[in-house]
């Protein structure tokens, strides 16, 4: 009798921790994001090398659904999710940003901010992404990230976004940059340029 109540008490600790376990790691509990899982990281943008890959598992399957990446297969398509500044800092809504950057060999790019909860912020500014069209076809490119729309032509807004990342999108990245990420992505720079009251 005892020896039953003892395999069934280790069954339920077991059917918990795997439980909990698979939460974590889908991205349902906690505050693990795609970034945390990250196996590539260059300056700040970090990338999960099994996102988009046929050999995916069960739980980063969940991972992307729960985090809207909505991921194509590599060849098509790769991520990286950046949260820090050049300083290693929060970005958060409360701060004016310049990101500046150069062409991404891809057919095509695209930087889009998504709030804490991965979600486009909640407001009506239309600029919460730019991309290889947006900056034109030129060797630099440079924009702000504020709350407020700026005088520079080129704008992500972070109104109503708290603490934020930003996720940069390849769409049809050249065959160097998915097997040598660290030697052939562009990395954007992202620097603070100053922190005061949100709107």
């Amino acid at each position: 009798m005892m020896k039953s109540i003892k395999l069934a008490a280790l069954a339920l600790v077991g059917l918990a921790l795997g439980s909990m376990s698979a939460l974590w790691m889908s991205g349902l509990i906690g505050t693990a994001s795609i970034a945390s899982f990250a196996d590539v990281n260059i300056d700040g943008w970090a990338s999960d090398r099994s996102i988009g890959a046929a050999s995916a598992d069960a739980y980063t399957r969940a991972r992307v659904a729960r985090h809207g990446l909505l991921a194509l297969a590599k060849e098509e398509a790769i991520y990286f999710t950046r949260k820090t500044d050049d300083d290693g800092d929060p970005l958060s809504e409360g701060c004016t940003y310049q990101i500046s950057g150069r062409p991404q060999d891809a057919f095509w790019w695209s930087i889009t901010l998504y709030d804490a909860e991965s979600r486009l912020p909640m407001n009506d500014d239309d600029a919460l992404s730019i991309d290889a069209t947006t900056v034109g076809n030129t060797d630099a490119w440079t924009a702000i990230i504020a709350s407020r729309r700026p005088a520079s032509e080129h704008w992500l807004s972070s109104r109503s976004a708290d603490v934020f990342d930003l996720t940069l999108r390849l769409y049809r990245p050249a065959a160097n940059v998915i097997e040598h990420p660290h030697t052939n992505l562009v990395a954007p720079k992202i620097r603070k340029l100053e922190c005061g009251e949100t709107e």
